[in-house]
This record gives C-alpha cells, structure tokens and sequence, in this order.
C-alpha cells in the first residue's frame, strides 16, 4: 500500500501540471511579480486569488494531519482546537491593516521605524526559523505516504516533493505561488467534499459531532492555548503577512476576514476523519488508516490532499524565503535579486529535508514554535502605543524565547487542569502575561525618542 507505482505517478503528474500554470517572471516587471505577486501586465492579485492563496497556504499538509490526529485523540473539541488557530487570519487582517493605513510597507519597514535595526535581524532570525520549520513539518507527512518513516521510500519522497515544488515555483516565485495556490485550493475543496462523502455515511454522524468532553481534559486547555497564540502566530509567519501587502489595504483586510471564516470551518470538517476513526475504533495513523479502511480510491485522494495542501504551504515558504533574503536581510547586496532568492529557496529545501534524519514530531512545529513568539503579542496588539522602543521590543521578544525555549526542555512544571496540554497553557498564560510586563516596564524604563512617540 505504502509506496504503491500510483502514488509517485499522482506525485509526478501533479508536480507536471503545476510547472505547467505556474507563471515564469517577465512582462512588464518581472521583478515586481516574482516579489509582490503581480501578473504580467503589472496588475495586483485579486481579492479571489488573494483568498484562495493565503488560504490553501495555511492549509499545510502538517494542519489536515494534525487536525485529524487531535480529532482521533479528543473527538470534536480537538478539531475546535486546531481550527481556532486560524482566528490568526482575521487578527492579522486587522492589526497589518492598521500598518498599511499608518503607511508602513512591510512589517520590516514598521520594526525598523519603531524598533530599530536590531528588532529587525532578530525578527528576521525568528522568520528564517519558521520557514525552515515549515519545510520538514510538511514533507513528514506527505512523505509517510510513500513507505514508513525512516525508510528509504519515504526520505526518497521528501526530497523528490522538495525539488518537484522548487521547479515551478522558481518561475516566478511569488506570482508562481500565488497561481498555483489558486488551483491547488479548489483542488483541496473538492478533496474534502468528496473524503466527508465517504466518512459521513459510513460513520455515525450523531455520535461523531458529540464525540469527546468540552473539559479542559478533553482539549478545552489547547483551544485556550489557540486563542492566546493568534495574537502572535500569524505575524512570525511571512507566508501569511507577505500576502498582507501585495494588494490595496481594504482588499486585503476582506481576503483575510474570509479566510478565516473558511480555514476555521475546513480544518474543523477536516479532522471529522480522525473523529470518524476515533467513533469505529480503527487507530494507527489517523489519516492513512482512515483512508485505507475506505481502499485505494480513498487512500489516492488523500494523498492527493496531503501534496496539495502541502505543496501550496512549501512553494509559499520558498517565495517568502527568496523574498526575505533578497529584499530584506541582504537588501543592500549589489547582485541580482531572483537569482538571490533561488540561491535562497535552493538552501532552505536542503536543510529543511536534512531535519527529518532528526525524526521530529510534527505537532511541535506549531505548539512550540508558537510558545516561541508570543513575546510578539505586545508588539502587534499594542501597535498604536508609541511610547515602547528597542528596550521594550527585544525585553519582549526574547523573553517568549526563552519561555518556548523553556518548554522544549521542560523547564516549567505548572499546569492549568490535568488536561494534555495544561502545562503548555501554563507556559503560554503566565509567558504571555510577563511578556507584556516586560514591554511596559521597557517603555517605562527607556521609552522611544521623542521623535517616535510623538
């Protein structure tokens, strides 16, 4: 089953269609569609095509599976838990609306004007953190359904999935992403309608929507963990806060809004897979166990959802690492800028494929990354306070470093409930809490010049 000829052949003849729609950069200005999402006429990307792509961007191969395994784990308050995270749309939505009205660029362009030169190469190690953990997470799953981890099918699949996106998204980069994310968004609607027509009639519905216990035991402790880190979490991610600037504000604020809605109700039908096995009792991997018990047709097309979602997520992560790379970290460099950006995308996929020879879990790359960032919450909430400068930004920040740092090695101890993740929504309350202590006592002991919080 693992492995089967049809799964590279699905693999192969997807990564094919795509290199063929994705655009390659020329035109008008090639440079502004490789960067900031333009056609070739130099139009902006549309409110449609803007949805869709931040979207199916969100939508990573690690979210369906992760949904699915918190489904399996605590019924319909575990896919709640996942969903919630993408509320991250609509408060990105609102606070980066806030910046482009203010005149801000990008979220470099804000950092630097408010926070100086060291917010920004500290805030830019956090982002070139996150992409390359986007890329091993995403692979560990598509991967599994070529051979069992650690086997040679499975590393043979996470590399041909890398090089098979880096093809066509070094086209045209952004534009590229943006195109393809298009397609590959309509492709996962459809997936998920056709895989809930499956499980609904063959399951117990009833019994699958009352499934689990709304106790902080029962994954109540990591819906509360969700809602405190979606005033962080989107903004550490430039695969989201790229797209927050490619197009006029109020379009963009629309696209966001609607996204949300959507990533909320997708993942939260998505883990009815993992209730679904939960409810008839099948176990192992929530995904591919679930998919197999249906047969082969199932098992392709879940498949098929795995590269889609996950693809959409890693030709994203590319394009934002050549962007950041290129405009941002290495701005000044007199070289040409795409052929930076490939340079860049080109590493990235080498050391993201390099972390699964470290066998990794995927749920950390979200619960402990996401730990990591929350010394962000005061500098996005709090955006209209001028008073906080460099002092209060970095007190922030690398304080919820330390805290996610802290929960990797399990430093802290305490725990709200009994619940699975008690201990992380300890770490996540009481991080969050001294984050904002820390960044008022900042502004307090050496406020921004006078010339920034006038």
């Amino acid at each position: 089953m693992n492995g089967h000829w049809a799964n590279w052949a699905i693999l192969i003849a997807f990564g094919a269609a795509m290199y063929a729609i994705s655009p390659k950069a020329r035109g008008k200005d090639p440079v502004e569609q490789f960067f900031g999402g333009k056609d070739e006429a130099g139009r902006e990307t549309s409110g449609f095509f803007l949805t869709s792509s931040v979207l199916i961007s969100w939508i990573f191969a690690k979210s369906v599976q992760n949904a699915a395994d918190l489904g399996q784990k605590f019924g319909l308050p575990g896919g709640a838990a996942y969903a919630a995270y993408w509320l991250s749309f609509i408060v990105a939505g609102v606070v980066l609306h806030r910046l482009r009205k203010s005149g801000f660029r990008s979220m470099h362009h804000y950092l630097g004007i408010r926070y100086g030169s060291g917010a920004i190469w500290l805030f830019s190690l956090i982002l070139l953190f996150r992409l390359w953990n986007e890329i091993w997470s995403n692979t560990i799953v598509m991967a599994q359904y070529f051979g069992p981890r650690e086997s040679t099918a499975y590393y043979a699949a996470s590399w041909a999935i890398t090089a098979l996106v880096l093809a066509y998204v070094m086209k045209g980069g952004l534009r590229s992403s943006i195109v393809t994310d298009t397609v590959q968004m309509a492709m996962a609607a459809v997936i998920l309608f056709v895989i809930l027509a499956y499980v609904f009639p063959a399951g117990k519905p009833r019994e699958m929507v009352s499934s689990g216990t709304w106790t902080l035991a029962g994954g109540v402790d990591l819906i509360l963990v969700a809602l405190l880190q979606v005033f962080s979490y989107p903004f550490h991610d430039p695969v989201m806060t790229d797209r927050a600037f490619i197009t006029e504000p109020r379009t963009m604020r629309r696209s966001f809004t609607t996204a949300g809605v959507l990533g909320v109700l997708f993942i939260l039908l998505f883990s009815f897979v993992g209730i679904f096995n939960r409810v008839e009792g099948i176990g192992g991997n929530a995904t591919l166990n679930t998919a197999a018990a249906f047969g082969l047709p199932l098992l392709f097309l879940m498949n098929l959802m795995m590269l889609t979602s996950g693809c959409s997520t890693i030709d994203s992560t590319f394009s934002s690492i050549g962007k950041l790379v290129s405009l941002e970290v290495l701005g000044g460099w007199k070289v040409d800028k795409m052929v930076l950006a490939r340079g860049a995308m080109v590493l990235l996929g080498l050391l993201g494929n390099l972390m699964l020879y470290a066998k990794p879990a995927i749920l950390s790359a979200t619960t402990v990354s996401g730990t990591m960032v929350i010394g962000l919450t005061p500098v996005f909430v709090l955006t209209g306070w001028r008073k906080a400068g460099a002092a209060s930004f970095h007190a922030s920040v690398l304080l919820g470093l330390l805290f996610g740092l802290g929960l990797g090695l399990k430093w802290f101890h305490g725990s709200v409930g009994a619940g699975k993740y008690g201990n992380l929504l300890w770490v996540n309350l009481v991080g969050v809490t001294l984050c904002f202590a820390v960044y008022l006592l900042g502004a307090w002991l050496r406020p921004a010049p006078a010339r920034e919080s006038a």
